[in-house]
């Protein structure tokens, strides 16, 4: 058994469950985590970069359970919140679906690399500033406030997630914003709306590729990776619910431009920290 592959994997968890709610791209770090550690193949890197997301999206169904059963159930019970709300994340879901069973693996294959991380981290860190420094009136300030028409709009603004390094959750929270969503309700929204995309893409990919995980340590690494990401995305969600109620994302969009520019410095250049 190979101690130190699985060490990488329980790096990669972390990563993955720190990073896949802020809005910093959780694939962009760890495409970039991955080639730091030299983490399996590339063929097999792929493949778990997109399974234990699935660990991160657990955690918010743990975490908000009796809402999304309230969801669930409303749409055959009539009751209105919970209706509202389970229509809006199938609409706004729609979209990304489309577009990543039609161009997704097209996506993968031109996209997955350095300097299209940096460019996605950058153009979304000004994109922050620009909303953060005028912000639009809030005319909804709940989850179950968002009206069908702003989730469709919120639909669309989520394929761009598609890009590396433009983040699900900093498309679909500053969307939100946008469109007049309060943070606390946006951020939720975002983390709703990752369930069926996430679950879906992840065991839509493990089927797909089902040839590369041949062996029983292969799927060992992988659920060390769920484990991993499920635990440390708990912790994460809990406190950025409470950050988000007191302050802006400022800090996030600092984060993406300084670290996109360092990675385009690395790319051109060649130099390597390690």
């Amino acid at each position: 058994m190979d101690f130190l592959l699985l060490l990488k994997a329980v790096i990669m968890g972390i990563v993955e469950g720190i990073t896949e709610f802020l809005p910093i791209s959780s694939t962009g770090h760890l495409i970039l985590a991955s080639e730091l550690m030299n983490f399996w193949t590339a063929e097999k890197s792929a493949v778990f970069v997109v399974a234990i997301q699935m660990g991160a999206i657990a955690a918010v169904i743990y975490e908000y359970w009796a809402r999304l059963w309230g969801a669930a159930t409303g749409l055959f019970t009539g009751e209105a919140n919970g209706r509202r709300l389970a229509f809006n994340l199938i609409v706004a879901s729609i979209p990304i679906v489309l577009v990543g069973v039609t161009l997704g693996q097209q996506v993968k294959e031109l996209l997955f690399n350095d300097v299209a991380v940096a460019l996605g981290l950058i153009i979304g860190g000004f994109i922050i500033i620009w909303v953060e420094k005028n912000p639009p009136k809030v005319n909804a300030q709940e989850v179950e406030n968002i009206s069908f028409k702003e989730a469709i709009y919120i639909g669309f603004i989520q394929v761009l997630s598609l890009i590396p390094g433009t983040s699900r959750s900093g498309a679909t929270i500053i969307g939100a914003m946008m469109l007049g969503i309060s943070r606390k309700a946006a951020t939720e929204f975002s983390f709703f709306l990752g369930i069926p995309v996430i679950i879906g893409a992840g065991l839509l990919d493990l089927w797909q590729s089902r040839e590369v995980l041949q062996t029983s340590h292969d799927w060992l690494v992988v659920a060390v990776g769920l484990i991993t990401s499920f635990i440390s995305a708990l912790i994460l969600i809990r406190i950025l619910v409470a950050y988000v109620a007191k302050r802006d994302f400022m800090v996030f969009a600092y984060y993406r431009i300084i670290s996109g520019l360092l990675i385009l410095l690395f790319a051109f250049t060649g130099w390597k920290l390690w």
